[in-house]
């Protein structure tokens, strides 16, 4: 059984930097896509950044250059960088792992910027 583990939000002011961390326990079977998505109060869930097995990234509008994302060399733990961040950065984010048998799901962590 996997299950994804997240940790490092918390309370940030503007400009600040967090690191988000999503580690994979259990045996995934050829990840072949890793990602991040955020949800904010009364707001759809929307991707934040991803990168495939490949190793081709994806950001969502107006993260890229603000946020980074990259994984261990075993693709087990997938990190978000966070530079600069703004307080609409606010939002609980969630990791996101697909392999070639199931799509998994983190609880969630909450990001909070404050201006």
């Amino acid at each position: 059984q996997v299950q994804l583990v997240e940790s490092g939000g918390g309370l940030v002011q503007a400009g600040g930097s967090l690191r988000l961390i999503c580690a994979a326990s259990g045996s995934l079977y050829s990840p072949l896509f890793m990602g991040w998505y955020r949800q904010a109060p009364g707001k759809q869930r929307e991707l934040v950044a991803s990168i495939r097995n490949g190793g081709s990234t994806n950001y969502g509008d107006s993260l890229k250059g603000r946020f980074t994302i990259f994984t261990n060399n075993a693709k087990t733990i997938v990190y978000l960088q966070m530079d600069g961040l703004l307080p609409e950065d606010t939002a609980v984010y969630y990791c996101n792992i697909q392999d070639t048998r199931r799509n998994y799901w983190g609880q969630g962590t909450q990001v909070t910027v404050s201006s």
